[in-house]
């Protein structure tokens, strides 16, 4: 138990689901003779991995005794590749974020503020024409300004949700042309993202003060005077209900 918590947030892991998601509907089409009459729409397929084990798979022979496939492209494939720590980012370690009372409760949750991290992805476009190829990338780049924010869920156990932005900084072309005539041709695409997130601590759960009794007395009276007393109960959100109100008439001592 490092540092005396054992926690998992999960929240690498919803950063990678979220970058694979926003290409996750990306389609070709493939035109007759001239140019302009649609007859084939294709849809591109994307999966977490380096490149070349997609490389390796499209070029692999389709023997089917030795059941051994090719790869259909056009293809996306995406991975992770770095993490650095952003400190033009860094916020208040001593803030806290935290949620609402929970629906008949009086607990809640808050957890620190969290560590800044950007992390570095790489999505592959493998296709084998080229028109392939610049179909999918034009539908990527203009969303790139040169970064898409998504909002999305980074801490659902305080439903804190954040603005992430998605940076777009490189964008490499390699053909492998070179081989004889049976060799298949691979025209690969690499498109260098930084996603700007955040990691987060463990989570604390708290309590509200649930009871408060509160006394009223007027010290200015020197004779004995009725006093009131009143019980609150709190809401969790900073604000009292009365449950009993009375007056007391014994006399002050």
């Amino acid at each position: 138990m490092m540092f005396g918590h054992d926690f998992y947030n999960g929240t690498l892991r919803r950063y990678i689901v979220m970058f694979g998601n926003i290409f996750n509907d990306l389609q070709v089409d493939r035109y007759a003779s001239d140019g302009t009459t649609p007859i084939q729409s294709v849809y591109v397929p994307i999966e977490y991995g380096p490149k070349q084990k997609f490389i390796q798979r499209v070029t692999r022979n389709p023997d089917l005794e030795s059941e051994e496939f090719s790869t259909q492209v056009p293809r996306l494939g995406f991975e992770m590749t770095a993490m650095t720590y952003s400190p033009l980012r860094k916020l208040n370690s001593l803030h806290k974020m935290k949620n609402g009372t929970f629906s008949s409760s009086i607990d809640f949750s808050q957890s620190f503020s969290p560590v800044a991290y950007d992390l570095n992805f790489t999505l592959h476009v493998l296709v084998k024409n080229a028109e392939d190829g610049t179909q999918i990338v034009e539908q990527i780049v203009p969303f790139f300004t040169p970064d898409f924010t998504v909002t999305m869920k980074v801490l659902p156990d305080i439903d804190l949700k954040l603005d992430i932005p998605i940076e777009l900084t490189n964008i490499a072309i390699d053909d492998q042309y070179e081989g004889d005539f049976e060799t298949r041709r691979i025209l690969t695409y690499s498109l260098d993202f930084i996603v700007k997130g955040y990691l987060f601590g463990p989570i604390i759960r708290n309590k509200y003060i649930a009871d408060l009794t509160v006394r009223f007395k007027d010290d200015s009276q020197s004779f004995v005077e009725p006093r009131t007393v009143s019980s609150f109960r709190t809401t969790g959100n900073s604000e009292f209900i009365a449950n009993t109100t009375y007056t007391n008439n014994t006399p002050r001592d």
